[in-house]
């Protein structure tokens, strides 16, 4: 991270600021209060909890942090340094000047934040959405609490969890009683200005976040909305607050793992098997394009197997394929969990992926050949397996050149738009390995080569069609 960038004292503008406090919770304790208690720098899914909040949030949108922090300011700032880049501008403001209980911190960054921002303790993972609408829906004057039900997990007496009671969407109470039929409050609250400059007119008690207090005054002028994590799946909020709970929240991480271009297998085999996978390669910490060279020898592995030509090396190959492309699943979850994607890293992704096919498509060919040497016939999968090679290295230049003019000036019609989508999509499915599989097990990979060798040059033809007229025109 730039150091500079973190020593400079910016602009801050609301509804793309964020107040950190990674010493405390919004609602009271303090973290590391208790034995078992998680903090700043437990490690969920690859990376501590601090910086994953951070990245979070400057993935939903954040552009400016504002950090309180305790006595552990330099550990976080080597965290920072450490992972996954920091693009944002941070500034460190430590507690032991800028007390949480004295009214002039807070009036201090009332004055510096235009309109709201977001307040955010991080003991808890999120989602970047949540963020994302948090940042839409909060306006000047009102404050937002986001709030979840509670389940079984969030039940612990020594715990002070805070219940919320909500009537038509604003908060009606607040109450810290375990046994009360109420939403809980996260550690994630939209704050404005006006309710922020409060701190000078309440009684603050000593090493406490008043938070609760303005809200409860700002809920009496009914300025304060409670947004439920309930009502959209996509909002979601999982509490970190001791060791046991990552893994609950890597649980959750996981669950919310989806490529782009999922097809039927990945979402219910694949996915759900390279899970276990990316924890042992998060665990080892290989990154995104390492893992994409490990899927890469696998299926060439595979390739030599069916160059073989004998039904028992077909079955292997076959399994190491379906192996490779489970791995393959791994690379973009372990990019997205630990905040790495790049260009680079998607192109080594679908380039690798069309090695590997081709490679398959000429091991197939060479071990149909050997099965018919010496026959009349023997030229057909040769023929049939350059075909394919061909129409997969075509349909490969031509998908490049989309996602060129995609990621340029774009389609010059929806409909072309549209089209173009679905076909870079299916060519991304890793579906076809379970076909192989198939026809591995029948002894029949010689039908699996004509539709390999149809399929491919059919596809090359349809990407040509949709690329040649936008090729033609830009000329």
């Amino acid at each position: 991270m730039n150091v500079s960038a973190t020593q400079k004292q910016t602009d801050v503008q609301g509804g793309s600021t964020a107040i950190l406090l990674p010493s405390v919770s919004l609602f009271g304790e303090p973290v590391d209060l208790y034995a078992a208690d998680a903090g700043p720098f437990i490690r969920v899914a690859g990376i501590g909890l601090f910086h994953r909040t951070v990245l979070t949030l400057q993935r939903a949108g954040i552009r400016q942090l504002i950090v309180l922090a305790g006595p552990e300011e330099g550990q976080l700032k080597q965290a920072l340094d450490k992972g996954p880049r920091v693009t944002i501008p941070v500034r460190w403001m430590p507690i032991r000047e800028f007390p949480l209980d004295d009214s002039r911190t807070w009036e201090a960054l009332a004055v510096q934040v235009r309109g709201y921002c977001l307040l955010s303790g991080v003991q808890g993972v999120f989602s970047c959405s949540l963020i994302e609408s948090l940042c839409q829906e909060g306006q000047e004057g009102q404050a937002i609490v986001v709030a979840q039900a509670p389940h079984a997990r969030n039940r612990q007496p020594r715990r002070s969890s805070l219940r919320v009671t909500v009537q038509e969407g604003r908060l009606l109470s607040m109450t810290a009683r375990q046994d009360a039929p109420s939403l809980i409050a996260t550690d994630l609250v939209v704050l404005p200005s006006s309710v922020m400059t409060m701190a000078g007119q309440t009684a603050l008690e000593t090493g406490i976040v008043p938070v609760r207090r303005w809200l409860e005054l700002a809920a009496v002028e009914g300025q304060v909305r409670v947004l439920s994590t309930e009502r959209n799946r996509a909002h979601w909020y999982q509490s970190v607050r001791e060791a046991a709970d990552v893994k609950a929240a890597e649980k959750q991480l996981f669950a919310a793992l989806k490529g782009d271009c999922d097809g039927f297998v990945d979402r219910f085999f694949n996915r759900k098997v390279s899970c276990w996978f990316t924890r042992t390669f998060l665990l080892a910490g290989l990154s995104p394009n390492a893992i994409t060279m490990i899927a890469t020898v696998i299926g060439l592995v595979s390739a030599a197997g069916f160059g073989l030509g004998t039904y028992s090396a077909g079955i292997v190959a076959a399994l190491l394929f379906q192996l490779a492309a489970v791995i393959d699943c791994c690379d973009g979850e372990v990019a997205r969990l630990t905040f790495t994607e790049s260009p680079f890293g998607a192109w080594l992704d679908i380039t690798m992926d069309n090695v590997v096919h081709m490679a398959i498509f000429g091991g197939v060919a060479a071990g149909s050949y050997l099965r018919l040497a010496g026959s009349e016939g023997a030229w057909v999968p040769v023929a049939l397996g350059a075909a394919a090679i061909l129409g997969n290295g075509l349909s490969f230049w031509l998908v490049t050149r989309a996602h060129k003019i995609q990621s340029g000036n774009g389609w010059t019609t929806p409909a072309q738009a549209a089209w173009t989508d679905v076909m870079l999509k299916n060519v991304a499915s890793r579906d076809f390995s379970v076909v192989v599989l198939l026809f591995a097990i029948l002894g029949k990979m010689d039908w699996f080569l004509w539709l390999a060798a149809i399929g491919s040059v059919v596809f090359s033809c349809l990407m040509l069609g949709v690329v040649r007229p936008f090729a033609s025109r830009r000329g």
